[in-house]
């Protein structure tokens, strides 16, 4: 009996893997990506790499047998993702989502998803709100490192160095607020740190001489803003002896750092001397850049397509990380969805799919991708400085690994740079003055979404 039942077992698994080889699966992908290009992550940026990795999958043994069946529709960063889902609750709907990038728009998306049970896979939703998955944001796997995974480089920097407290300074553009997300994830990863914020609405001028009297009992200042308003702060600074190495200056650029390699503090003004010197002191976050065969070819094609689309395109020489992530994206579904099927689930399992997705690696585009056990992309940082001032050129001075927590110094680096030239006193206890960062924006969000969905299907089903 005993050899029958093994015999059985064994047949089963053979029966299942001849299945998930032979079997043909038409798979719907609803993809959320602006049409506006002023948006890094839209469509004639983004689909193309969606496109290419549809076929990059029909010429592996494993997945031939999917049939992706891609729609993309337009997503404005408010409402229009939500509306275009919920006019498919009485229809098809999809296997897979891609997208919204946007934080709010993901937010009512991702929850009515979850609903459904279909994953989501984004390269965007990015804010500390995400991170809670027990319940509204289940299905949700996030392709691209969060704000959160980019804190922890600022986590290691502090701890190693032994900085203790910072100003974080952001443009609020109120709208997408980008910035505000960024410097929310350091803010909420570091409560340990004494903390002050300064921020100013986009379009503003911004008051060079109030964002500096805030520096003084600070260590560091961190910054998420335009090139043209770092350029006029780190011009200040230097104006006021404030760039001589008592004071860390740090900036986050993660969507497209290139500018900043190009030497951003150049102009062609009277300016340029002393804005070349001032970011002498200057550091820049931005995501680790590997380079590998595929990803070459990968790049050529994506900037071919983006420059048929694009007129007087200035970042067509380089890839973001939504293009790698969408691209991505699509490789970690098929795996997950061979793997499902190959134990004899079915595509409608998109609870099971979305379990297959965490707690992984495998090889993307650019290089390896881990996914860690809550649905979020574990993030390599690279920390940007100049190193030689004559002639104002950066290179990556620094890099950590998010896979095991490693914050490791390039040779020939030396520590002495992040060296604090004067201790200040330790900061006294002051009043939250956190300009909203200590609470995410996303709650918020969560009412205002959670009520409008609601009115906004009743309606859909009263009709």
């Amino acid at each position: 009996m005993l050899s029958l039942c093994n015999l059985y077992v064994c047949l089963s698994a053979a029966l299942m893997q001849a299945v998930a080889h032979n079997v043909t699966e038409n798979i719907e992908v609803l993809a959320f990506l602006p049409q506006n290009n002023s948006y890094l992550f839209s469509f004639a940026r983004v689909a193309p790499a969606v496109l290419y990795a549809e076929r990059i999958l029909k010429t592996d043994g494993r997945f031939s047998g999917f049939r992706f069946n891609i729609h993309f529709e337009d997503s404005d960063c408010l409402n229009s993702a939500m509306f275009t889902l919920v006019d498919r609750s009485c229809g098809q709907k999809p296997h897979l989502i891609l997208g919204p990038v946007c934080e709010y728009a993901a937010a009512a998306v991702v929850r009515l998803a979850s609903h459904w049970n279909v994953p989501v896979i984004s390269a965007g939703a990015l804010a500390a709100g995400f991170s809670n998955k027990n319940a509204e944001y289940a299905h949700l796997t996030r392709i691209a490192p969060s704000y959160v995974k980019m804190a922890e480089i600022f986590t290691a920097m502090f701890e190693r160095f032994d900085w203790r407290s910072a100003l974080l300074v952001y443009e609020d553009d109120k709208e997408e607020r980008n910035c505000y997300f960024t410097l929310e994830g350091i803010y909420h990863l570091m409560p340990d740190i004494h903390m002050k914020t300064y921020a100013f609405s986009e379009g503003d001028a911004l008051d060079t001489d109030d964002v500096l009297q805030n520096i003084i009992d600070t260590e560091v200042v961190i910054m998420c803003m335009g090139a043209e308003k770092i350029r006029e702060l780190m011009l200040a600074a230097h104006k006021r002896q404030l760039t001589s190495g008592n004071y860390m200056f740090f900036n986050v650029d993660l969507f497209n750092a290139s500018s900043y390699g190009n030497g951003s503090w150049r102009k062609g003004d009277k300016y340029d001397n002393n804005a070349k010197q001032a970011y002498a002191s200057l550091n820049t976050v931005t995501l680790l850049r590997t380079v590998k065969p595929e990803f070459e070819k990968f790049s050529e094609e994506m900037k071919t397509s983006m420059k048929q689309v694009l007129r007087d395109c200035k970042d067509c020489e380089s890839i973001n990380m939504f293009a790698e992530g969408f691209h991505d994206a699509m490789l970690l579904y098929a795996i997950a969805l061979y793997e499902a099927m190959k134990n004899g689930y079915s595509k409608l399992n998109g609870s099971e799919i979305t379990s297959r997705m965490w707690n992984r690696t495998f090889e993307g585009i650019a290089g390896q991708v881990s996914i860690d056990e809550n649905g979020d992309r574990n993030g390599d940082f690279s920390l940007i400085a100049m190193t030689n001032i004559g002639s104002g050129t950066y290179e990556v001075v620094a890099n950590y690994f998010g896979g095991n927590g490693s914050f490791q110094l390039l040779p020939g680096i030396s520590a002495d740079r992040f060296t604090l030239k004067g201790r200040h006193k330790s900061p006294p206890e002051i009043p939250d003055n956190s300009c909203g960062l200590g609470v995410s924006a996303l709650t918020g969000v969560i009412v205002g979404a959670v009520l409008g969905a609601v009115m906004l299907i009743t309606f859909y089903f009263i009709r």
